[in-house]
């Protein structure tokens, strides 16, 4: 890649990464919420979302341990369950919020990559290249936070649907769930292929949506 599709796919990945974490502030603030509002964090501007870890942390050392793909997050949207209309029902809500938020931006991107086709431009032109590895950076972000391990955000979903017996076991895996989230990604390699597997089926799905599936799948990205 040269420096503009650099610049233009790192402006998409802080975007979409911001829009996940302020989609999960916006839901829970129209469910009744307002801790977000009031912390500040119903915003796009980056800054208020930086986490050290997942940030700044977690990619460079995916960077520097040679991981087949370099992941990272925000700081969490602070959110107050007691505070939502139907905490267990809007809970799951508020964190499918994040998830759809990117999937919204990867389809956005994927109409993008469609009328670059549609005007004739190359797979290789700056507009084709930042739009097709922008719907990889979202399809992933999505794909990755519906994993059902607490706390992403798929756990939030799973708990919905959780017997208390089973709800109040499966909670206490949070406390642990970072380690174990890194643990799988540095270590248990085998795990990553289908992760990878369901964000090519998500991208193909999209693309095959727009008419685009071959000319994608040419562009390097699917």
């Amino acid at each position: 890649m040269d420096v503009v599709t650099i610049v233009g796919v790192v402006v998409i990945a802080i975007f979409s990464i911001t829009s996940h974490e302020a989609a999960h502030g916006f839901a829970a603030d129209r469910l009744g919420d307002s801790t977000a509002r009031e912390a500040g964090r119903l915003t796009l501007n980056p800054i208020p979302h930086i986490d050290p870890f997942f940030t700044l942390l977690l990619p460079l050392t995916l960077l520097l341990t040679g991981a087949p793909f370099i992941f990272g997050g925000a700081k969490p949207v602070p959110v107050n369950v007691r505070r939502l209309h139907n905490p267990r029902r809007d809970g799951a809500l508020v964190g499918a919020a994040g998830p759809g938020a990117n999937i919204a931006i990867a389809l956005g991107l994927m109409a993008l990559f469609a009328l670059t086709r549609a005007l004739g431009l190359p797979a290789d032109s700056h507009l084709a290249q930042i739009a097709s590895s922008g719907i990889f950076i979202n399809a992933l972000l999505a794909v990755f936070n519906l994993i059902p391990i607490p706390p992403l955000d798929g756990s939030r979903v799973v708990q919905y649907f959780l017997p208390p017996s089973a709800l109040a076991v499966y909670q206490q895996f949070e406390r642990f769930g970072l380690l174990i989230i890194v643990a799988l990604l540095l270590f248990a390699p085998q795990l990553q292929r289908p992760l990878l597997g369901a964000v090519t089926w998500l991208i193909t799905a999209m693309a095959t949506l727009f008419g685009v599936q071959s000319e994608f799948a040419g562009s390097g990205m699917n």
